[in-house]
């Protein structure tokens, strides 16, 4: 059996934050994750927004971890070559009621230590964003924006490459605790780790209970988005937001541009009874398509491209809801394994300071010694499309698949493909080249492109035709053939 020092169970941005973080130190780690890839639940379904924390509990361990990631966050994306743009934000008042709640959001920011802070009126804000509505405004020009798919991955590979386990598609299903280790039993086996750090996001309080631990309780709260396409990207500059419902289990439907272009329109708040339940609706769609229009009445349902869903980790039941304060402990009849409990928004924000404060905790039992083999840096490639055309010129040269385009909604060439496929931690369903290239990502949603990405692994990857899946196991694209599979047409 495999023997770990640290075993980190979940591979969201936090779980991989943690990873790459210990796996700095001479130590052997292990990260679990229970789907055929990293970045699959809440950390690959949200609004990628680099929080501040102006609007969060002064004092709370939720507003400290958030400045603080918010201080870390670019240098941090540049070690990872992940893009980060400091784009700003608006908290936009739609009425003279509201604008004694922008006094309050700032006070709090102040309070947080959130820098450059202003409040503004309907004039200023029509100058700063000729197509929003509303009457005065607080302006965070610190707020940001990133791509929580390229993050998770990245720290997930520069882990690896610095000699941590990544271990996919290995849902932990019983924990034990015998002799100082902890026994973890995995659908891809056992393995036993000295500590265990619990980072299971909306499943955080089910890993708990298999260590006998039944303190905790994780609220299933949905998020539902709009995807608006690239060509209406250029109606805002920067993030607007509303001024966030009192007593309220969201920071309301909000418009956010992504580094790719788009924007995004949502998200909601609704409680719901599954874990896995990120269905969209026909009447939240409605409702997030009416509260954007208020801010931007130039969006229309046309607009659309795309919708998805997400899921927060709440502590705080929906007959109180709000928002409760993150939980990362160690509880007193499980020694040795630490738990992250409701790490909802701003948990992407906060990712870099809550891996610092888990391994700080690590160094409470285990000696923290440099490791001498670290990669610094994780070295992602900068899109095709956004190369200048002589770099592209020289690289088409050099790789003649560099010239052949795959997707034609956000130019993403063969080349990357293969590297999207050929990527270190092996997983190769059409999500995972996905969030790794964006194809599938654009207008058509992948009905130019998805079609060639299975020709490829087919035809160059060997990769069995009822193995071509979707998301992993259980998701599998095809049937069965039809006539037999026919090749490809030989090109004359």
């Amino acid at each position: 059996m495999e023997q770990y020092d640290v075993a980190v169970i979940g591979g969201g941005v936090v779980g991989c934050a943690i990873a790459r973080e210990l796996s700095r130190f001479r130590l052997k780690v292990a990260l679990l994750e229970k789907e055929a890839d990293v970045c699959r639940g809440t950390s690959g379904k949200n609004s990628a927004v680099v929080h501040t924390g102006f609007n969060v509990k002064t004092g709370s361990l939720k507003a400290r971890l958030n400045v603080a990631g918010a201080r870390m966050f670019e240098e941090y994306c540049a070690e990872l070559d992940v893009p980060f743009k400091r784009v700003g934000k608006l908290v936009i008042a739609l009425s003279e009621a509201e604008v004694p709640d922008l006094a309050e959001l700032k006070a709090t920011g102040d309070a947080n230590g959130v820098p450059s802070l202003e409040l503004i009126d309907g004039a200023t804000i029509r100058k700063m964003e000729p197509n929003i509505s509303g009457v005065a405004a607080l302006n965070v020009p610190t707020a940001a924006i990133t791509s929580p798919f390229h993050l998770t991955i990245a720290l997930a590979e520069a882990a690896a490459a610095n000699g941590a386990t990544v271990m996919l598609q290995a849902e932990v299903t019983a924990i034990s605790s015998k002799g100082g280790a902890f026994r973890l039993t995995t659908r891809r086996g056992a393995i036993e780790s000295k500590l265990v750090i619990n980072s299971a996001g909306i499943y955080a309080d089910h890993v708990a209970r298999l260590a006998g631990v039944r303190r905790y309780r994780v609220y299933p709260c949905r998020g539902q988005y709009f995807i608006i396409d690239k060509a209406k990207g250029d109606l805002i500059k920067r993030m607007v937001y509303p001024v966030p419902p009192k007593g309220g289990s969201g920071l309301g439907v909000h418009l956010t541009p992504t580094v790719d272009g788009n924007i995004l329109i949502g998200p909601s708040a609704e409680y719901v009874r599954r874990k896995d339940d990120v269905s969209t609706t026909r009447a939240v769609a409605r409702q997030l398509l009416k509260e954007a229009q208020q801010l931007l009445p130039a969006i229309t349902p046309r607009d659309v491209i795309a919708a998805y869903a997400g899921l927060r980790a709440k502590t705080t039941p929906s007959s109180v809801g709000g928002f409760g304060d993150f939980i990362i402990e160690e509880a007193e009849e499980c020694q040795g394994m630490l738990h992250l409990i409701g790490i909802e928004s701003p948990g992407l924000t906060a990712a870099p300071a809550i891996a610092l404060e888990a391994a700080g905790w690590v160094g409470k039992y285990l000696p923290l010694v440099p490791n001498g083999h670290l990669s610094p840096k994780h070295n992602g490639a900068v899109p095709f499309r956004d190369l200048p055309p002589e770099r592209q010129a020289e690289l088409v040269a050099q790789d003649s698949d560099y010239g052949r385009i795959v997707c034609r909604c956000e130019t993403v060439t063969r080349k990357e493909v293969k590297e999207a496929i050929e990527n270190p931690l092996g997983a190769r369903s059409l999500n995972s080249i996905k969030y790794r290239a964006r194809v599938t990502m654009g207008r058509c949603q992948g009905g130019f492109c998805g079609p060639r990405v299975v020709d490829m692994l087919l035809q160059e990857y060997n990769v069995p035709l009822p193995e071509i899946n979707l998301k992993g196991p259980g998701s599998s694209l095809f049937t069965g053939e039809v006539k037999g599979l026919r090749k490809p047409c030989a090109q004359k």
